[in-house]
């Protein structure tokens, strides 16, 4: 599985960016899919994921109520909608895929993820 995140971009508090994952194979539907973001000397956190099935969603608390997370299964992508940015969301978004993950606790682990994507840079001005 190869994936390609993109969307990434400068804009001010309070906008909204999508971000997508576009992801390469045919077994693409058997994975589940993350997003995670980075800032310089920091972990890579979970940010949400989106499972196998239809209406799998899972969020960290820093993205509930602002951020959104969905699938095109047909056309192998997944998309991270992100509303009321603020300048702390600033950090490079990677999405990766898992084929073992299945409950929230599974989602945050990176180390459940194989496949990652290359990053795409979001920076929220104030």
């Amino acid at each position: 599985v190869q994936l390609q995140a993109s969307g990434g971009g400068l804009v001010q508090a309070g906008g909204s960016l999508r971000l997508s994952c576009a992801a390469s194979g045919r077994t693409f539907g058997d994975y589940g899919v993350g997003w995670f973001r980075q800032v310089p000397g920091s972990e890579r956190e979970f940010v949400a994921a989106y499972g196998r099935s239809v209406g799998a969603e899972f969020y960290a608390d820093s993205a509930k109520g602002r951020f959104t997370v969905s699938r095109r299964f047909a056309k192998n992508t997944v998309y991270l909608q992100m509303n009321n940015l603020q300048p702390e969301d600033t950090a490079v978004y990677y999405c990766a895929a898992s084929i073992n993950a299945v409950s929230y606790r599974d989602y945050v682990r990176r180390s459940l993820y194989g496949y990652w994507g290359q990053g795409t840079q979001v920076t929220v001005s104030s």
